[in-house]
């Protein structure tokens, strides 16, 4: 449907812009597929592997649009490629590339998991088209012709790759900073829930002692009283004496 002045609206634009940028990926997987068990290790471990393996499509250089059935052929296919068992010539980085294997596929069987993938891949391309349209804009205010580089579908797909890996990389920060945030609040309960287990602790070995120790402070307290009660009556009866009467002197 065309919007008014007889463009295609902005829903319809980012539906074709993704359709295109799904079919260049298609040819990357095809190009891609014939890579050798080295050659995936190695894509799957290259610098910055941290951060461009976070899109799982990437990882498994499957259309997003693809089939249950299709994804887990491409995660056989690849698991196999890259298995420890099949690279005892390097098994360490055969291993750790499994693992990202093994990880991108558990993420895209997971329904929530795989839309919020999809949703980062719609709004990186939503973001590149955006960038265009306003290039264009500044280029037709300025009188000049309105063609841009990422007219190109080459280069408009690495812009769209660049951006997407760009907000899995945010997303992921943000994920490590709230675990991060959360293990802190967690450490600090748990400080404070041991702080007031040794109080109460504290409060109950103290009136343990207290109720232990009664009877002898009662009895002590008791013995005070009387040798107190016994030397004021001994001090009463020396004020009490009778004074000595002196003997008259007769003449």
């Amino acid at each position: 449907m065309a919007a008014a002045g007889g463009e295609p609206s902005s829903h319809n634009m980012s539906d074709e812009l993704f359709q295109n940028f799904i079919s260049e990926v298609k040819q990357i997987e095809k190009r891609d597929s014939v890579l050798t068990s080295k050659q995936q290790i190695d894509r799957l471990l290259r610098p910055g592997s941290s951060y461009f393996n976070l899109n799982p499509f990437e990882v498994l250089q499957i259309d997003p649009e693809a089939t249950d059935d299709e994804l887990k052929k491409r995660f056989r296919a690849l698991s196999i490629l890259v298995h420890p068992d099949k690279n005892q010539d390097d098994p360490d980085r055969a291993q750790k590339a499994f693992e990202a294997v093994d990880k991108a596929y558990k993420l895209l069987l997971d329904p929530e998991q795989k839309k919020r993938a999809l949703d980062v891949i719609h709004a990186g391309i939503e973001y590149v088209e955006h960038m265009v349209k306003e290039k264009k804009k500044q280029l037709k205010k300025d009188g000049k012709p309105q063609d841009v580089e990422e007219d190109d579908a080459e280069v408009f797909r690495q812009a769209v790759y660049k951006q997407t890996m760009k907000l899995f990389a945010e997303l992921e920060i943000k994920r490590k900073e709230r675990e991060a945030k959360e293990m802190h609040e967690r450490k600090r309960a748990r400080e404070e829930e041991i702080e007031a287990a040794e109080k109460a602790k504290r409060e109950r070995e103290w009136q343990k002692n207290f109720e232990e120790t009664r009877d002898g402070r009662v009895d002590s307290w008791r013995t005070f009283q009387a040798k107190g009660k016994k030397n004021k009556e001994k001090k009463n009866r020396s004020f009490l004496k009778p004074p000595k009467v002196k003997m008259e002197q007769r003449e």
